[in-house]
């Protein structure tokens, strides 16, 4: 997984009494080199190297090495004002993780969103209120086999402009492929083909059958989606960088869906107390083989939105409560945690369903024993 290379370097060198020894350049030189976690770690081995990992020219080649987007001097600008490269890579390097999501209790009092009073469902207004929608920056990337193949940069949130009740009350979602970017020659359109690492594709009818394509597709694409908050200087990346989940030839039989995401605490914000972010990408086959053109895939969406237990989006209100919470929230590089804490959400979402199927089987059955109750009653006075 790309998160988790490691690199080993062998050197050869002359003898030497201590390695105190040796030059801050030759130190320096050598720490260049190194991933992110491997840095990380030399940092731990001598007094030396700990010194030289401060440096923050060695972090700004690690995050453009992992996140393209950041060798844009707008986000250079913003990396420079919320800490720094070392700071920006420590939080958004590691992934989000909830353990809390198999303690959670649904309230008997409160099982249906209906049930919410304003303030349960709106959150704290005042707390509200520090938040602006310009605040947030959304710092993405993809890369398909290792090789980057999109990134974006979003300031703000779209459709908020006037921070109105329209805002307020809709269903929270950013969708950066109907976003123009200017810096994009291509107006945003990303593709991936055969160069990229594609399977030649001759018939679609033949990708039904053996997956070949959708499973290329599954293992070599990557997500990274930071977000950033200006004011409070702030980040967290809100991808599980490799898909949790998918869909072949939806809705079309050209059509591959993969879903990204974490999963995200509301506590104080929604009676659910978590929420999922679900990140969508979806590609569509443009070209394949027997076209006379090598085989092409086309993104035609790449979303944000928030859905809570009830499987319902959540608004932009409590949206942007969850994602300010969700920048100082519990991180992990185990991507299997990640995945452990969104089965979990899974496991606990299910559940709530089957009760709530339950509750309603019996709400019916009641509702026709009283109708029957009520008829034979009549007819007993009638006759």
């Amino acid at each position: 997984m790309f998160f988790d290379s490691h690199r080993i370097i062998v050197m050869a060198v002359a003898p030497v009494e201590s390695i105190t020894s040796l030059s801050s350049d030759l130190f320096y030189d050598i720490l260049r080199r190194l991933d992110g976690p491997t840095l990380a770690s030399a940092a731990c081995t001598c007094a030396s190297f700990s010194s030289i990992s401060k440096e923050e020219s060695l972090w700004e080649n690690v995050c453009s090495s992992v996140w393209p987007s950041t060798n844009r001097e707008d986000v250079k600008s913003l990396i420079s004002s919320i800490g720094g490269y070392r700071k920006f890579y420590a939080d958004c390097f590691p992934l989000i993780v909830n353990k809390e999501v198999g303690e959670y209790q649904w309230n008997n009092n409160l099982q249906y969103p209906d049930d919410w009073t304003e303030a349960e469902y709106y959150g704290d207004m005042i707390e509200f209120e520090s938040i602006s929608p310009s605040d947030f920056v959304s710092i993405v990337d993809i890369r398909f086999k290792e090789k980057p193949i999109c990134s974006k940069v979003l300031w703000g949130i779209p459709n908020a402009n006037g921070y109105d009740e329209w805002f307020f009350n809709c269903p929270f979602r950013i969708d950066l492929l109907s976003c123009a970017d200017r810096d994009d020659n291509n107006d945003g359109v990303v593709t991936l083909s055969v160069s990229d690492g594609l399977p030649p594709i001759t018939s679609m009818e033949r990708e039904k059958k053996d997956g070949k394509l959708w499973q290329e597709l599954r293992d070599g694409l990557l997500l990274s989606w930071i977000i950033v908050n200006k004011k409070i200087k702030q980040s967290a990346n809100l991808a599980s960088w490799s898909p949790l989940d998918g869909q072949r030839h939806w809705p079309t039989d050209k059509d591959f869906v993969f879903r990204f995401g974490s999963v995200l605490s509301a506590k104080g914000i929604l009676p659910s107390e978590a929420v999922q972010c679900i990140l969508i990408m979806k590609f569509r086959v443009v070209h394949i083989e027997e076209e006379g053109v090598q085989t092409n895939l086309k993104a035609t969406e790449l979303s944000m939105q928030l859905e809570d237990m009830e499987c319902a989006h959540v608004n932009g209100r409590n949206s942007l409560l969850i994602l300010k919470e969700a920048l100082s929230c519990r991180r992990s590089n185990n991507f299997s945690e990640v995945l452990e804490s969104c089965l979990m959400y899974s496991k606990v979402q299910n559940k709530l369903k089957e009760e709530k199927i339950k509750n309603e089987s019996r709400l019916d059955t009641l509702c026709i024993l009283s109708g029957i109750v009520a008829v034979m009653t009549f007819w007993y006075y009638v006759l």
